[in-house]
This record gives C-alpha cells, sequence and structure tokens, in this order.
C-alpha cells in the first residue's frame, strides 16, 4: 500500500512539474521585412510559439510547403509543448512574387530569429532551420548558399542544422516551368541548391518519403546531393529515407528525425 501510494504521489509531483515545463505563448503575425511593398508587407509575417519559464532553449524556423504557390505559416502539432521554440514564416509566393522573393523572405525570416529569438529567452546559437517541400528547398537555398543570409548580416554556418523535409536539390518545378520546362526536365543551376555544395556548410539532415513513392524521383535528387556533399568534404550530411510514406504524409514522421537529431546535440530538449 505504501509503494503504491508513494508511486501515485511520484506521478503527480511528475505531472506537476510536466504542465510547468510546459507553459508556452504564441505571439501571431509579427512583420519581418523592411520592404514597402504592398504584398511583402501582406505575406511577410511570422509567429513565435515558445516555452515561456525556459531559458536557453532550441529554436526551430519552420517553412511551410505549397510549390512555392501556396501554403500558409502553421506551429507543427509535432513541435508543440516539446521544450523546442518554432518560428513559422509566411513568404511571398508566386506568381505575385519572383523566387529570388521567395529566397529573400526565408533569409530575412532567419535574420529576424537570429536578432530576436534571445529576446523571448532562446538561444541564437541554437538555431534550426527545416520546413516541408517548397520549404525544405528554401531551407536548402539559405543554408547553401550563402549570398541570401549575407544581405543581412548573417553567415549561413551560424545555423546549427539545415533540416529539409523532402525538398528539392535540383532547381525548384516552379522555376523550372516558368522557364517553359516539363516537370521532368531536371536542371541545377544558380537556383539549385546543389550547384552550392560546400564542405562548410551547416550540418544537413535530409529526409525524403520512400523512393517509390515521392514526387518525380524526389528520393534520388537528395541522394545525389547527399553523395555530393560527401564528396566535397562535408563531414555531417545525412540521408533518410521513410518507408512506405509518400511526399505528403512523409512529414509527419520526419520530425521525429529532427527532435532526435536537436536532442542529441542537446540534451535538454525533450522529445
Amino acid at each position: 500500500m505504501k509503494k503504491t501510494s508513494l508511486f501515485l504521489f511520484c506521478l503527480f509531483v511528475c505531472s506537476i512539474l510536466t504542465a510547468q515545463n510546459l507553459d508556452y505563448q504564441i505571439i501571431e503575425n509579427i512583420s519581418y521585412t523592411e520592404s514597402e511593398d504592398t504584398y511583402a508587407m501582406e505575406r511577410c509575417k511570422l509567429d513565435v510559439y515558445y516555452p515561456q519559464n525556459q531559458k536557453d532553449y532550441s529554436t526551430v524556423v519552420w517553412f511551410h510547403g505549397g510549390g512555392l504557390s501556396s501554403g500558409n505559416k502553421f506551429i507543427p502539432e509535432e513541435l508543440k509543448n516539446c521544450g523546442l521554440a518554432v518560428v513559422a514564416v509566411n513568404y511571398r509566393l508566386l506568381s505575385k512574387a519572383t523566387l529570388s522573393d521567395c529566397i529573400n523572405d526565408a533569409a530575412a525570416a532567419v535574420a529576424w530569429t537570429f536578432r530576436e529569438i534571445e529576446k523571448y529567452g532562446g538561444n541564437r546559437r541554437k538555431i534550426f532551420v527545416s520546413g516541408h517541400s517548397a520549404g525544405g528547398y528554401l531551407t536548402n537555398m539559405i543554408g547553401l548558399d550563402k549570398k541570401w543570409l549575407q544581405v543581412y548580416g548573417i553567415n549561413a554556418d551560424s545555423i546549427a542544422a539545415l533540416l529539409p523535409f523532402s525538398g528539392h536539390a535540383i532547381s525548384h518545378f516552379a522555376y523550372r516551368q516558368s522557364k517553359g520546362m516539363k516537370d521532368t526536365q531536371p536542371s541545377i543551376d544558380e537556383f539549385a541548391p546543389l550547384y552550392y555544395v560546400r564542405p562548410d556548410a551547416p550540418p544537413l539532415i535530409i529526409v525524403s518519403g520512400d523512393r517509390n513513392m515521392e514526387m518525380l524521383g524526389r528520393y534520388e535528387e537528395n541522394a545525389y546531393f547527399w553523395r555530393m556533399m560527401k564528396v566535397v568534404g562535408h563531414k555531417e550530411t545525412y540521408i533518410y529515407e521513410l518507408g512506405g510514406y509518400d511526399h505528403g504524409s512523409m512529414a509527419s514522421p520526419a520530425f521525429h528525425i529532427l527532435k532526435n537529431y536537436i536532442k542529441g546535440r542537446y540534451s535538454a530538449v525533450d522529445n
């Protein structure tokens, strides 16, 4: 009886401590642009979701998918109440904007996070960048091609890690379509993350769906991305294939990889 009572008491105490540790706040629609363009002022907003009673936590900057032509910011359910902060970003979309505008907005949002996250209790040395599909492409571009963040005074290598979920490594299909190319015609040019493989990039954790279920060889292009990063001498490039998951459904289990990677880097983060 005493052992049972002690066990129940411990569960009660743990539940109180857990509740205290999961005191989150969200601040919505913060502008991160200095542009006076009407569409930029409308779209360039972000939400900050953070644990109020914790300090020195890691932050995930999250870019939504949608082929660069649709979608809106959201806090992924899988990243709620787990000891991380999330910065969820809206960016300008095609065809009201150019591809350069999309990438520039992504860089501006990451730069905002570096400038501001410590005001919320986070650590600017623990900023991870991730996104699904188009968001994964933006993650790759601003992490590999350093010029986008340099405009904002940020060294891309300051990012703790890049974690693209099923993002393009070749030039984005929407960009190829704008040039009259077919979806099945790949290209690697200045708008392809593969164009910028380098040994000194942040850690790169590539996650893809099942190679037989993904979009247009998405796994294989990412496998080539992984291989070329290795060939060029990058020491921390990893690739995961999520068997049985297609392009859309792979995001949910991919968050498990993201959280475990961060937990491995910083053991104070809850999984």
